[in-house]
């Protein structure tokens, strides 16, 4: 669709207000801008722009935008300087370039420049109103099920979480790299998304639409057994004591208050990493390294921050599966490894969580039963996957050709 120049002047002018009011928002600025989860999120905006639209005048671009939106925060408005605000800056640069391209190109240039533009701004703006959906949950449900998920945990007669977090305690480089893994959960998906949408086009768009609703069905399920994790159960005990396995078995369970986002179970964190590494299929070996990088120190800060229960981190593996094979696009709704992967990553998915929260005390007549039920989830959940992309049809696209550095 063609634009006159009137409407793109109008667009380009909206973009740019839109921008400035942001930027000169004290309270975007507090919450937003100077958080590193959102700061890093935006910078998956950056990733994805210069990775598709690389050249030298966009990164001068970026780095001005930057400096225009310190100059006016720091400088006029007098907004505490961080980091944070710095990336931030990066990202809303990116975000406001892609859409002025979007809006002043023609023909296959601005379809490009709107697959990069729009799933970055939705990838934000769902990262903002994260909090806003876990803030729910928790009016919702005022009492949680930790006790649960802990006696799961101590049934294996191995609490992974504390090992994890004391070596974390012990080795300290470890502990960082994994929280900035952590943090920048933004940083593999953006580098796997543009990824893809320099090799497959359809393959990007399947990536950018799993990514995005993974977290609003991800909140869903939270609700059925909504907890925290064992850091926010025995708070100053963790990691250093936990409790005797005698004594977690004779727990009495019940529903308990605690204050926190109830967002344990199933992990998001690991179900996007791992989607992340399964998407990252065809791509370069070291985009399939960042990916691989991610999913091993994401796995472990969230058991050794205590953020989350062994558990969660095997229901995370289904419900990803189910995720993927939900929005595999490249199938027929009628294929059998679609509706199987479907099929099995929501049923395995949803009796985990009803077994936990209404049976518990199955878990405790033998620590064989536990261990071959996790096993045996992620075992036939990656049987699954990998039969289900095996299944897929190959989609014939030629790579996407992105104009040098002095097109610009």
């Amino acid at each position: 669709m063609k634009l006159n120049a009137a409407v793109k002047i109008v667009l380009t002018v909206a973009l740019l207000a839109c921008a400035a009011w942001l930027v000169s928002s004290a309270q975007f600025y507090i919450e937003a801008l100077m958080s590193a989860y959102f700061a890093l999120t935006l910078i998956g905006a950056t990733i994805i722009h210069l990775r598709v639209h690389p050249s030298w005048r966009d990164v001068l671009l970026v780095i001005l935008g930057c400096l225009v939106f310190a100059v006016i925060d720091f400088r006029l408005l007098h907004f505490k300087p961080a980091i944070a605000g710095w990336l931030s800056f990066a990202g809303l640069a990116s975000l406001l370039i892609m859409g002025i391209e979007a809006v002043w190109t023609e023909g296959e240039s601005r379809k490009l420049h709107l697959l990069t533009f729009i799933p970055s701004v939705l990838f934000v703006t769902s990262e903002y109103f994260a909090d806003d959906m876990l803030k729910w949950a928790a009016t919702v449900h005022q009492k949680v099920y930790d006790l649960y998920l802990y006696t799961f945990d101590a049934s294996l007669h191995v609490q992974i979480p504390f090992l994890v977090g004391q070596q974390f305690a012990l080795h300290p480089f470890l502990r960082t790299t994994s929280l900035i893994a952590y943090i920048g959960l933004s940083i593999p998906i953006a580098f796997v998304f543009a990824g893809q949408i320099r090799r497959v086009r359809e393959k990007a768009l399947q990536c950018f639409a799993t990514f995005v609703l993974t977290g609003p069905m991800g909140i869903l399920f939270y609700n059925v057994v909504p907890a925290l994790g064992p850091a926010h159960l025995l708070r100053q005990d963790f990691p250093s004591r936990p409790l005797p396995i005698e004594q977690a078995a004779r727990i009495f369970l019940e529903p308990i208050a605690l204050a926190g986002p109830r967002n344990a179970i199933p992990s998001l964190h690991l179900a996007w990493v791992l989607l992340a590494w399964w998407y990252a299929r065809g791509l370069s070996w070291w985009e399939r390294g960042i990916a691989m990088f991610y999913l091993i120190f994401v796995g472990l800060a969230t058991l050794g921050t205590g953020e989350h229960y062994f558990i969660d981190l095997i229901v995370a593996v289904p419900f990803a599966l189910f995720m993927e094979a939900l929005l595999a696009f490249d199938l027929s709704w009628t294929d059998a490894k679609r509706a199987t992967g479907i099929a099995f990553g929501l049923l395995a998915t949803l009796a985990w969580l009803v077994s936990l929260r209404f049976i518990p005390h199955v878990f405790w007549s033998t620590p064989v039963l536990p261990w071959t039920l996790c096993a045996g989830t992620v075992a036939f959940s990656l049987y699954l996957e990998g039969q289900l992309r095996g299944q897929s049809r190959q989609i014939v696209s030629e790579p996407i050709a992105t104009q040098p550095a002095t097109a610009h």
